[in-house]
């Protein structure tokens, strides 16, 4: 053994004498810190879940895999059900709590989610959430009051609920008037409603997308996409390792097959990160040019390709400069958007998304719809998508594209996406979280996506 191994790690070394290593927090409570430290990022930074999850020096980074999971589901319910907690949370708060009072308000928060939706011992959600308070130090001048709040909410909690519109209280008025609007009150109502189950996950299968469902005891839909109930570690099943699938939401997966088939032809795949249509464009064959402004998130694209042993040329560009010298058989262009159409995915989008976030992002994909045309030869097809609910980043935008650039339409049959008909809105694809249902509730749903095909002329 070196000297380093007989003397103990170098944290050990520089400690004063005398002073030990902070204890290991008791079972749960790391996962609480974290959930704390993680909502707190989205609610009062603004930060998307997702950054904070994959921070690899963030909250989430040095939790063990049970621990991790457990943390998981609680931000999970506390930010899908954030209106009804600080609903609830404000019935026994008679103002507003202390600017002073650090991150006391996601404390209560988290001790919430658990006491209103999980199945969590209230004595325990309480009594973490009170040594929380007492370890900040803004936060510990708060203990009594947060002890009291906890005790009143976990003795109400079925008269509570009950009295809850829980439509309601999740979901942004914006974002309600706006799917009134577009898809009437009972569509609205079932979104909203939709929303408030967790995602299932689902899978594209590299080749043989019967033979995957049978392999993991999946359900095959209509579209191919394979669907399993939420849950585990994604590289634990079956195939993974292999390269037999990717995880990707059915409706996301659809806007490829509108190209039909590619099998020889050059396609270039606009703002591609996550690249899980970069996969099944490479899969069906074509020559593959996957561009995207994020080297990051490309080299997790290359990962993948590297897994399912595809291939595809990566650029790391803007794609509103990228100028490749060459005009592509096809140009698949899945713009920057809003991302409402994913809030039962990710549920911080409901909080931190604005309706000047929609504006903003509706001209940038003009732009981007302008420079996609430029890419493609004479008779080449666009296909221009958004995850987003909003008519102005998709209908609005396919009807601009056809005013303004110069296009023909290509409608969309049922038949290109396992014959749903509902899902073939005026031409377009048009998919809500309420389509596709189940008996299971996790079984269910779509992310709301919107896709239109064009002809260059």
């Amino acid at each position: 053994m070196n000297g380093r191994g007989a003397r103990g790690p170098a944290s050990d070394r520089q400690r004063p004498r005398g002073q030990r290593r902070p204890p290991k927090p008791a079972p749960g409570v790391a996962a609480r810190i974290a959930v704390v430290a993680a909502l707190h990022a989205v609610t009062a930074n603004h930060r998307p879940a997702d950054t904070v999850l994959d921070d690899p020096s963030g909250p989430f980074a040095t939790l063990e895999p049970r621990e991790r999971a457990l943390a998981r589901a609680i931000l999970g319910i506390a930010l899908r059900r954030h209106g009804q907690i600080r609903d609830a949370l404000g019935r026994f708060l008679d103002k507003a709590l202390p600017k002073k009072s650090g991150p006391l308000g996601s404390i209560l928060e988290v001790a919430a989610a658990q006491i209103l939706f999980m199945d969590v011992a209230d004595h325990a959600a309480v009594s973490i959430a009170v040594d929380l308070a007492g370890q900040d130090r803004d936060a510990q001048h708060f203990k009594g009051l947060a002890n009291a709040v906890l005790r009143r909410l976990a003795e109400g909690r079925d008269a509570i609920l009950a009295d809850q519109d829980e439509a309601v209280l999740n979901t942004p008025r914006w974002l309600s008037t706006s799917w009134t609007a577009a898809y009437g009150a009972e569509s609205a109502l079932s979104i909203a409603l939709a929303h408030l189950e967790e995602a299932p996950l689902d899978l594209t299968a590299r080749s043989d997308a019967a033979a995957l469902a049978e392999r993991l005891g999946g359900t095959l839909l209509p579209t191919g996409t394979v669907r399993l109930l939420p849950g585990g570690a994604i590289d634990a099943l079956d195939g993974f390792a292999e390269g037999a699938f990717w995880v990707q939401d059915a409706a996301a997966a659809l806007p490829a097959r509108l190209l039909g088939d590619v099998a020889g032809r050059a396609v270039a795949d606009l703002c591609a990160a996550p690249g899980g249509k970069t996969l099944q464009l490479a899969a069906a064959g074509a020559l593959v040019t996957a561009v995207d402004h994020s080297a990051e998130r490309l080299k997790r694209v290359e990962q993948n390709l590297a897994r399912t042993g595809l291939s595809a040329r990566l650029v790391t560009a803007d794609a509103l400069a990228f100028d490749p010298g060459e005009l592509y058989d096809a140009v698949l262009l899945d713009a920057p958007c809003s991302a409402s159409g994913t809030i039962r995915r990710h549920p911080d989008v409901a909080l931190l998304k604005r309706p000047a976030d929609v504006a903003a992002l509706a001209e940038l994909q003009r732009k981007l719809l302008a420079r996609a045309v430029s890419l493609l030869r004479p008779g080449g097809i666009l296909v221009y998508s958004t995850c987003s609910l909003e008519p102005a980043e998709g209908e609005a935008q396919a009807e601009w594209a056809l005013r303004t650039l110069p296009l023909s339409p290509s409608p969309m049959q049922p038949a290109e996406i396992g014959g749903l008909d509902a899902l073939c809105r005026g031409g377009y694809l048009r998919s809500l979280p309420s389509d596709l249902p189940a008996d299971e509730p996790r079984l269910s749903g779509l992310d709301g996506f919107f896709a239109a095909r064009f002809v260059k002329n």
